[in-house]
């Protein structure tokens, strides 16, 4: 008779009784039982050595497989993912080269079926499909283009709100910064920038939000004392459109690996949270792999500036056929006599040179940056102060 499926076992065991009675033989007892000679003489063999544990159904996976990978292997996998638990496959295997030959080192789903079969993989979300966004300024060379920001602010343990002040290199991702501050301001703010620029020189732009102090909406082409400062330092600040973080999405990347590492959970004081925070720029500048620098660290890309930060502002001469007015403390700069244009009073104290463009509309700059044109027959008629405009209409 055949196995059967809800009692195979008492069926091996019925097969052995029968044999062990010596009444029939194998060809018999195969035929009784509709089974090979090969399976009859390999139930009769672990009987014989192990007894009736032996006849239990084995499993059937490969004691040995030639491609399995190495434990010292795994215990190095394992390892560096204790260390970096944020990290994934892709930058474990970039990391593996170090201590591993190149033949040693497995495949990235390898080593992710790795991390997955220790329960090391969390399983993210899946997100809506959504139209790809490429950054307004995709910089070709390092210290073109840098970008700051104000990462969110976050309540360390001590009941206080910590605001880190992030500066980094727009090309090789190098974060020069990562200071806390209990608040942000323009003083915070160009101190360290002034100490950032001393060390790496200054870049060509700045790339930052609308957010205080860097830009304000409501000011002339978004600009505030901080973004004047750097236009006299020869830095052209730029902006992200309103309500568009994800046109500087590589900063806010990066935004997103600080706050894992330094905000959950966050340091009692600043103090402890500015130590965690150095360590996090230490390890993403020399340590972590970046995919989009093809898996090198932005250390090993990064470059610094060919320009040194001028301790002095340098004077600037305008060109001999613009007009040269001193913004007043109220912003305004005051016009024949009777009239006044305001500007903003972040350039109190300092000059400006307007530029005649014919039909009474004068462009009006500072240092060689523009900052918006004003109609004087406007100012004729209303006989009033009235505003820049950015554009002619």
């Amino acid at each position: 008779m055949p196995w059967k499926e809800t009692t195979t076992m008492e069926q091996k065991i019925e097969f052995v009784c029968e044999w062990r009675t010596g009444k029939y033989t194998i060809t018999e007892l195969c035929k009784n039982f509709e089974i090979s000679r090969p399976t009859a003489y390999k139930l009769i063999d672990r009987f014989e050595k192990q007894g009736f544990e032996g006849l239990r159904e084995h499993s059937r996976t490969p004691r040995k497989h030639p491609n399995k990978t190495n434990e010292n292997i795994i215990n190095g996998i394992l390892k560096i993912k204790k260390k970096h638990p944020r990290w994934g496959a892709k930058k474990i295997e970039r990391l593996m080269f170090n201590d591993f030959t190149k033949d040693d080192v497995p495949s990235v789903v390898t080593i992710h079926n790795i991390l997955k079969k220790n329960g090391l993989v969390c399983p993210q979300k899946r997100l809506r499909r959504v139209k790809p966004v490429h950054p307004i300024f995709d910089p070709k060379e390092c210290n073109e283009v840098w970008s700051a920001d104000y990462k969110g602010k976050f309540l360390m343990r001590n009941k206080i709100y910590c605001h880190p002040l992030t500066i980094a290199d727009s090309r090789s991702r190098f974060l020069f910064t990562a200071k806390g501050h209990y608040h942000e301001t323009l003083k915070f703010a160009k101190a360290e920038f002034t100490r950032i620029f001393r060390i790496y020189g200054i870049p060509q732009q700045i790339h930052t939000d609308n957010g205080s102090p860097f830009g304000s909406v409501r000011a002339i082409q978004r600009f505030t004392r901080l973004s004047y400062w750097f236009i006299e330092l020869g830095i052209m600040p730029v902006f992200s459109d309103p309500a568009h973080p994800e046109q500087n999405g590589r900063h806010e990347r990066m935004h997103r690996d600080l706050k894992a590492a330094c905000a959950k959970p966050a340091a009692y004081d600043l103090k402890a949270q500015q130590r965690s925070l150095n360590h996090f720029v230490k390890e993403y500048n020399h340590i972590r792999p970046h995919e989009a620098l093809g898996m090198e660290t932005p250390a090993s890309i990064h470059s610094f500036s060919t320009r040194p930060f001028p301790e002095r502002i340098p004077e600037f001469d305008y060109e001999s056929n613009m007009k040269i007015l001193k913004v007043t403390q109220n912003g305004a700069i005051r016009w024949k006599s009777y009239y006044w244009v305001y500007l903003t009073a972040a350039l109190k104290g300092k000059y400006v040179g307007i530029e005649d463009l014919g039909n009474g509309i004068w462009k009006v700059f500072y240092r060689n940056v523009f900052l918006g044109f004003f109609n004087e027959n406007e100012l004729r008629n209303k006989e009033q102060s009235t505003r820049l405009e950015t554009n002619l209409v």
